[in-house]
């Protein structure tokens, strides 16, 4: 027998394990079928910064009504919930002007539960000393009505990890929560499929399009996660105004755009559309939960 037909007799056994190995995967996966079910629906929403300028209030409230339509079973707020309570000129009224239009708002949709992240621009740190009531953290995380600057909560199967992402150095966790976080993941039963939300992304590709704004400890955060492959699933968060989705190690991080989009206003010269910053229009994210620890993230931009 020459090369080429020793070659050819080669090829065509191995085809013909090929075959006969894909034919048996997908009889078995014929005869086992396995279709997985979704447990829960979540508007994403993030960067909201309030204000009373440009009409946001009554867009808020256009945006409410799209969200409505999704029948979601409740909202994750990714912080900046407020404009800007965070430079140093803004003032006590200032502060409690934008707080009380959110609070207005919330009532409107208060049938939904909501759970919600510190923002960058959510803290005064302007108060004449820091023990005034409303200096710092602790006031933020009363506005918000959540639990502590950082918390978890079960439902239909799924964890939820809810970081402070605003320590010293921006867009990282402070050794308190770090300790928390570590206990947190170790303590869930194997496999328990775990979303976490942040404000500033922990792993995300736009951040290299606005000049920085991810966490700076993300390769702390990415051995973490490795370590309980099996319960984390998904990381996401707002900051950046922009959209990307990256996948590293199995875990999804999404990174999704601001509700407010240019901060209600209408752009730049590097905004693609009215609205937009840069190439990503204002909107929000509708996350579809899964039995089997899977997610899908879908953005829908909407037009102001």
């Amino acid at each position: 027998m020459n090369r080429r037909d020793l070659l050819k007799n080669i090829g065509l056994t191995a085809g013909t394990v090929a075959l006969s190995a894909v034919g048996a995967v997908t009889t078995e996966a014929a005869a086992k079928p396995f279709k997985k079910k979704q447990v829960l629906r979540i508007a994403h929403i993030t960067d909201i910064h309030m204000r009373p300028e440009l009409d946001a209030p009554n867009r808020f409230r256009k945006c409410l009504e799209l969200i409505r339509k999704h029948k979601v079973d409740f909202f994750l707020n990714g912080g900046d919930t407020i404009y800007a309570a965070d430079y140093g000129n803004i003032t006590r009224e200032r502060v409690n002007e934008q707080w009380n239009i959110w609070h207005e708002l919330r009532k409107e949709f208060n049938k939904y539960e909501m759970y919600s992240c510190l923002g960058n621009h959510d803290m005064w740190w302007a108060a004449p000393d820091k023990n005034d009531a409303m200096y710092g953290k602790d006031y933020v995380v009363q506005q918000l009505n959540i639990p502590h600057r950082y918390y978890s909560f079960d439902k239909k199967g799924w964890h939820f990890v809810v970081l402070d992402s605003n320590n010293k150095n921006a867009g990282s966790l402070d050794d308190e929560q770090r300790d928390w976080l570590e206990k947190d993941l170790a303590a869930l039963p194997a496999g328990t499929p775990t979303l976490l939300m942040s404000h500033y992304p922990l792993l995300a590709a736009c951040c290299y399009m606005d000049g920085g704004g991810m966490h700076t400890d993300y390769k702390y955060l990415v051995n973490l996660f490795y370590k309980h492959k099996e319960k984390v699933k998904t990381c996401i968060s707002g900051h950046i105004h922009l959209l990307d989705n990256v996948v590293y190690n199995n875990v999804q991080y999404c990174c999704n755009g601001a509700l407010s989009g240019f901060w209600w206003e209408d752009g730049d010269k590097n905004s693609a559309g009215k609205g937009y910053c840069q190439q990503t229009p204002p909107g929000y994210a509708i996350i579809d939960l899964f039995d089997d620890g899977t997610m899908h993230n879908a953005y829908h931009p909407h037009s102001f």
